[in-house]
């Protein structure tokens, strides 16, 4: 139903305070699409032997109706409350046997507000709201304001779930929300649901609501919009299972067992955190708890200046989200580890796969982590994520020199990033693994389009900010290298991948004449992973450009006795052929005065 327009106050109008209900019918145009007749005789059935009779019963007016909606209005707002509930109980009695495609369902929602009198009509932001709450309503369920809900919280049976603060369409401010159906009654408080629900076949996290500890009642919009935007965020993971906000809601201000919450939402992981408050300081911690057990697996505090706090609210959602996908994914593979070999399924396969391409990068990681997502594609050919991460494979045996044909690998691997664009065209990884590709295709253009796309889907992937970096690297563009290398270490500190981001922000500022910062940051990469072969060659460019020859001679010496690849410029210029001259240039000149031979 269409929110009501205010139109111009005349000299009769009226005003008076009133429970407003909008009601509305979910799905009525494919409904009238596929039986038109059916529908409407089903619909007069329902008012007729239903609705209506429960309107006049608890004292309510309709004001008016327009096809698949209802607008009314109730002198009371307990007695508004009460004959939704009862209304909706008995549609929902009433669609048992019908074919779930052909039933009569409807969202409600019930306001009170200042209501505007013109004729038998109603008009105001009273009417407005109610409309909105009826468009956010669960199927069969009914959403009231907040406003409602402290009238009516101790005087019905009924039980509400706290649904938080809304930004309604075109209202000016949130609207506390409180949601009821069927079904949530029928199965009673989740917090002592006693069956557990099964859990997804991939990681699943609930994120609780932060608690606010400031004594501060401002302060609870914030810790709100903190987990809302985690759970958003955490959302545009494809690899992960995240339950509702109005399920996760339903827990705040009480204390809860994270076991009982695993069980009820049917997750295995449970985030939970806090705000406080101090003068124009707040500190917010949160800790990722095993569900199954109750074990804390990471936990941080971040001390912050409240200054712009959506700002500040962005910040730390991209912070906690970043550092929760690697850690989500280390708790993963542990709990993989614990299966013998011949029982693991797809999904330990990929998670298996992709800890031998974060490590080490051998030749033997890498062919073991192609091994790996064949025979988690082989059990299931839908999974987009292994054919991201084959592809990611087979492009990353060309700069290490583990390939003896570069266009054949290169193909390959540009075979499976289509396919997992093609099976799951939302998903940020398969778009940038298809980046990965056309940056060793030569194709940049093609490349940083991907990489955008991905980043589109999901701002927070610290590996889509990671391989951008590299493809401005490759295409000559250091300046814009930079600030991706710092975005991707930024979203994911402990990321495995660390190596990589302090070698890409390392060559961008070298290329740039930052030599001293270079070398800091491949020193890092260094000690980050020292069984590397890039990190010790690309510490030794850096060096060398730095004008540190000597220095950069022994650390090259040590890597080609220790690595029998890429050991003479001729095969630099061979695996980055693909690559911007500059680039090339770049490496090859750092090779030479390192004393790498031709």
């Amino acid at each position: 139903m269409r929110a009501a327009t205010l139109s111009p106050m005349s000299e009769g109008t009226k005003r008076r305070l009133a429970a407003i209900v909008s009601a509305d019918v979910v799905g009525y145009s494919r409904l009238m699409g596929m039986d038109e007749t059916g529908t409407l005789e089903a619909l007069r059935a329902h008012r007729a032997e239903l609705i209506d009779g429960k309107i006049a019963e608890h004292g309510g007016r309709i004001v008016k109706t327009m096809g698949d909606g209802l607008l009314l209005e109730f002198p009371s707002v307990v007695d508004a409350t009460q004959c939704m509930v009862e209304i909706q109980s008995g549609m929902a009695e009433r669609n048992q046997g019908v074919d779930e495609d052909r039933c009569i369902t409807f969202r409600i929602g019930v306001n009170l507000g200042d209501i505007i009198i013109e004729g038998e009509d109603i008009l105001g932001d009273g009417v407005n709201i109610a409309a909105r709450l009826q468009e956010i309503a669960e199927p069969g369920g009914v959403a009231i304001s907040g406003r409602v809900h402290d009238d009516v919280r101790d005087r019905l049976d009924a039980s509400f779930a706290d649904a938080g603060e809304q930004n309604l369409k075109n209202i000016a401010r949130p609207v506390r929300v409180w949601q009821w159906s069927p079904a949530a009654s029928a199965a009673g408080d989740p917090k002592t649901t006693d069956a557990p629900l099964p859990l997804p076949d991939k990681p699943s996290i609930a994120v609780l609501p932060f608690d606010n500890m400031s004594g501060d009642p401002e302060q609870e919009y914030f810790a709100d919009g903190i987990a809302e935007d985690i759970i958003t965020a955490l959302s545009k993971y494809r690899s992960f299972f995240v339950s509702a906000r109005n399920s996760t809601f339903m827990y705040k201000g009480s204390a809860v067992d994270v076991k009982q919450v695993g069980r009820d939402l049917g997750v295995r992981y449970v985030l939970e955190g806090s705000v406080r408050k101090a003068a124009d300081r707040v500190r917010i911690t949160a800790q990722l708890v095993d569900a199954a057990n109750g074990k804390h697996l990471w936990a941080e505090r971040y001390d912050r200046k409240l200054e712009d706090i959506f700002e500040l609210q962005d910040e730390i959602t991209a912070t906690i989200v970043g550092t929760l996908e690697p850690e989500l994914g280390v708790a993963e593979l542990i709990r993989s580890q614990a299966k013998s070999i011949d029982s693991l399924d797809a999904w330990d396969c990929y998670l298996r796969a992709r800890w031998h391409a974060q490590h080490g990068e051998s030749k033997e990681t890498l062919l073991e982590c192609i091994r790996l997502c064949r025979q988690a594609i082989a059990i299931s050919p839908e999974m987009a994520c292994a054919y991201s991460e084959l592809a990611v494979a087979h492009t990353s045996s060309v700069p290490f020199g583990y390939t003896d044909d570069r266009t054949r690998e290169i193909e390959m691997a540009f075979e499976a990033a289509q396919q997992a664009v093609r099976l799951d065209n939302k998903d940020a990884l398969a778009h940038t693994a298809l980046g990965r590709v056309y940056d060793f295709r030569g194709q940049f253009e093609d490349a940083v389009r991907e990489h955008k796309i991905a980043l589109e889907l999901n701002p927070n992937s610290s590996i889509t900010h990671l391989f951008l970096a590299s493809t401005y690297n490759h295409g000559g563009y250091p300046a814009l290298a930079l600030p991706a290398a710092e975005r991707a270490y930024r979203l994911s500190p402990r990321d495995p991948r660390q190596w990589f981001m302090h070698l890409n922000k390392g060559f961008a500022l070298s290329q740039l004449g930052h030599h001293d910062e270079a070398v800091e940051e491949l020193k890092a990469a260094f000690h980050s992973q020292e069984n590397n072969y890039w990190t010790h060659y690309g510490l030794a460019i850096v060096l060398a450009h730095s004008g540190n020859p000597s220095e950069a001679a022994n650390i090259l010496t040590t890597a080609l006795k220790r690595w029998k690849v890429l050991s003479n410029t001729s095969d630099i210029e061979e695996a980055f052929s693909s690559a911007s001259e500059n680039y090339r240039t770049f490496l090859v000149t750092g090779a030479r005065l390192a004393g790498m031979p031709t």
